[in-house]
């Protein structure tokens, strides 16, 4: 029996800005530029490719030839260039205005670089709202790649699947690809017989079946085991397109826009929200997890129908979940407007607003704004880079504003994490610092704007519902018996448990409250509390201060002063305690100053011990014994930023990082007892689990004595000096 059927491939490939370059390269050798050479050994393979932004910027100035070859390839009519937003943004996070501007500045790049201008859309991790079928559309592009599990979610049954869809929103319509399941899981991870029969088995008469694999490109020899399989033992991707090229009587391949020039969407769809369903497990708070994958791998085992109508939960939860996504989010919305607002005219006005507009963008790479397998909040050095772009595009916007006259520096209430409580926002030329009144007056946000430097982006230490797999992966550990059979087909990254140190649940803590600094505890008055107990969260907690909220009594451009009347435990008894905070704001550009001084003072009848511990908590990038972060001490002496430190008394401490250009010198007074220790989580990647450095919690510690009536202030004033500032250097060029 004669009849054909279509596979549509389309291959996407990202690397996060902020990465490291080692990195790029490493998985340029081992899956793009394979697959490249592999396209030229096969001109009878046609398929979609997809490179983001800053994967093309990388490209484009370490190797130029391979964007040669890209050409090449389209020229010749094998490769569809696929487009999107530029630097990769999950775009239903965005405003409007950089929605359009990600995904119009993709289409001109890939015009201008490989002379097609691109039709199709990838979809950043393929979060999906409605609202995208206009913002894509308006930009000029004409489909998109789902996946089956929003198709699902669309009422689409699986056999239903192999076609294209139509929708529309305001008037825009969008074709929709599903790409479907069982190519996705078989591709590479199945044997090529295997891949080849599944195709078989939907060949109809009139050839109106389209497979859609649309899937990571790193997967082809980046993931563990793949190079092997793919490339250099098995050479897997090598014979499957011999496979697909010999069996062109039945199966044709077909670039996603060839296919719709011929064969038109075939019925209507309006998609709800989604992503693809291992994005919409991470979501979910840790205890849900679970349930969610238990019930949904019962309902698939056992074929039952049920499994179409389990859906997990919604990505925009992951700034619910996580406060440091949420202020992410909420400082890349507040940057956007800055910029919209810059002023055109005056000297280098656009020039300036086109810098500020890239700076934003790249700050608005998803990989930051989520967490799960393939990246997120919890990579450092991507967080950091983030992070430092928003502060660019910020500054340069309220260094434009501040030259037409205007007024963006200053003091203010606001709701800058849209939580419907106000925050205290400092805007000043050197840095930008938020103190968030109802979670103990403490500061969430210290940018300095010269280094562009995000001094106070420590995470919080908290469960999710992978440290239960990696629990049972220790407990059930064993040598493997001599001669054990090993396949050589690799896993997915979903089926993979490994570990990069032994013995990590060990390392699993959870704080009790978000990494700010200034917070203020009250430990037992004995200083029995060692930094083992901060290390573990297992530290005895006496007031109610490190949370509670804060009256705002002076906001000013040079000050804040709050003050709250709480509780500390004493001999069992609950007894009141007033605290004070005034923090005071100064310096300049290159040397901003950041002051805190704590009243405590005892309004009730009788005495009150206590020892106070003000908490520090800084990024300077110090993991991996990083030589350039430090501690100094008074006599000098240099100490990791990863390792526990301690000094008995000191007036002064230092920290900062020589490479980014930065040191702080704390004055301390009275002299404190000082103690600090890595923040470390234990988080889940495509290399398996591992312990990442956060940043670093340093406490300022002082034994109090208190008769009724009697108060004592200590003070910690922090001096910053910058030896680089990108923003005059960028504004020079």
């Amino acid at each position: 029996m004669g009849g054909r059927v279509s596979l549509a491939l389309v291959i996407h490939n990202h690397q996060p800005v902020g990465n490291f370059g080692w990195v790029i390269e490493d998985v340029y050798q081992h899956a793009y530029s394979p697959m490249l050479y592999a396209l030229e050994r096969h001109p009878g393979i046609r398929l979609g490719l997809h490179y983001t932004g800053p994967l093309l910027q990388w490209m484009a100035a370490n190797k130029p030839e391979s964007l040669d070859q890209i050409r090449r390839l389209v020229d010749r009519g094998q490769v569809e260039i696929v487009g999107g937003g530029y630097y990769e943004p999950v775009l239903i996070a965005l405003p409007d205005r950089d929605r359009h501007g990600q995904l119009t500045r993709m289409r001109h790049e890939l015009e201008e670089m490989f002379g097609q201008r691109p039709r199709g859309a990838w979809l950043a991790e393929r979060v999906w709202e409605p609202s995208l079928a206009y913002d894509l559309a308006a930009a000029g592009y004409e489909w998109t790649v789902l996946d089956d599990n929003h198709l699902r979610a669309a009422s689409i049954r699986e056999d239903d699947m192999w076609t294209a869809f139509t929708t529309d929103d305001r008037g825009k319509r969008l074709s929709i690809f599903g790409t479907e399941q069982g190519l996705r899981y078989r591709i590479p991870f199945k044997p090529v017989d295997d891949v080849i029969s599944y195709l078989h088995e939907r060949v109809t008469p009139d050839g109106q079946y389209v497979g859609m694999m649309g899937d990571d490109g790193e997967k082809f020899g980046s993931w563990p085991g793949t190079f092997e399989y793919c490339w250099s033992r098995e050479h897997w991707v090598d014979r499957l397109f011999d496979a697909i090229e010999a069996s062109g009587d039945w199966l044709t391949m077909a670039m996603p826009s060839e296919w719709l020039a011929a064969n038109p969407p075939s019925r209507r769809v309006y998609v709800p929200t989604s992503s693809y369903t291992e994005m919409t497990e991470w979501v979910l708070p840790p205890d849900e997890t679970a349930v969610f994958v238990r019930l949904l791998a019962e309902a698939r085992a056992r074929e039952l129908p049920a499994a179409r109508f389990l859906r997990g939960g919604f990505w925009r939860n992951y700034m619910a979940r996580y406060r440091e996504i949420n202020e992410l989010h909420k400082q890349m919305l507040r940057v956007s407007e800055a910029v919209e607002a810059m002023p055109h005219a005056g000297a280098g006005g656009p020039a300036r607003k086109a810098r500020a507009v890239d700076h934003l963008y790249q700050g608005q790479s998803n990989d930051c704004y989520w967490h799960g397998l393939f990246g997120g909040i919890y990579i450092v050095h991507m967080r950091m880079a983030t992070l430092a772009h928003l502060i660019a595009a910020e500054d340069l916007a309220d260094m434009a504003r501040a030259s037409a006259g205007g007024e963006p520096y200053g003091t203010r209430l606001a709701d800058t994490d849209l939580d419907a409580i106000d925050e205290v926002l400092v805007s000043a030329r050197g840095q930008t610092v938020v103190v968030d009144l109802a979670e103990g007056a403490d500061i969430s946000s210290w940018d300095l704007r010269a280094s562009r430097v995000a001094l106070a982006s420590v995470m919080r230490r908290r469960p999710e519902a992978y440290h239960e797999r990696l629990a049972a992966a220790e407990n059930a550990s064993a040598p493997a018996e001599a001669g054990a059979a090993v396949s050589d087909t690799p896993k997915t990254i979903h089926d993979i448990v490994a570990t990069k140190e032994r013995g990590l649940a060990a390392h699993l803590h959870y704080d009790r409250h978000e990494r700010r600094s200034g917070l203020v505890h009250l430990l037992p008055a004995d200083g029995s509390t060692a930094v083992a107990d901060f290390v573990a969260a297992s530290y005895l907690e006496l007031g109610d201060f490190a949370e509670g909220a804060f009256e705002p009594i002076v906001v000013a451009d040079d000050r804040l002063v709050a003050r709250r009347l709480g509780l500390l435990r004493s001999s069992g008894v609950d007894r009141p305690l007033l605290v004070e905070k005034t923090y005071r704001f100064g310096g300049g550009r290159s040397d901003p100053t950041l002051e805190l001084e704590t009243k405590v003072e005892n309004p009730g009848d009788g005495p009150l011990a206590f020892e106070l511990a003000i908490e520090w908590n800084v990024n300077l990038l110090g993991g991996g014994h990083n030589e350039a972060a430090f501690y100094e001490a008074e006599t000098g002496e240099r100490t990791p930023h990863d390792v526990l430190g301690a000094q008995p008394s000191a007036s002064t401490i230092a920290f900062g990082n020589d490479y980014e250009g930065v040191r702080v010198s704390a004055a301390i007074e009275p002299v404190a007892r000082l103690t600090w220790y890595p923040v470390e989580t234990v988080s889940n990647s495509e290399g398996g689990f591992e312990r990442s450095y956060q940043g670093s919690s340093l406490l300022f510690r002082w034994s109090v004595t208190l008769a009724p009536g009697e108060s004592r202030t200590f003070a910690v004033r922090f001096g910053v000096t910058q030896t680089v500032d990108h923003s005059a250097a960028e504004l020079e060029q």
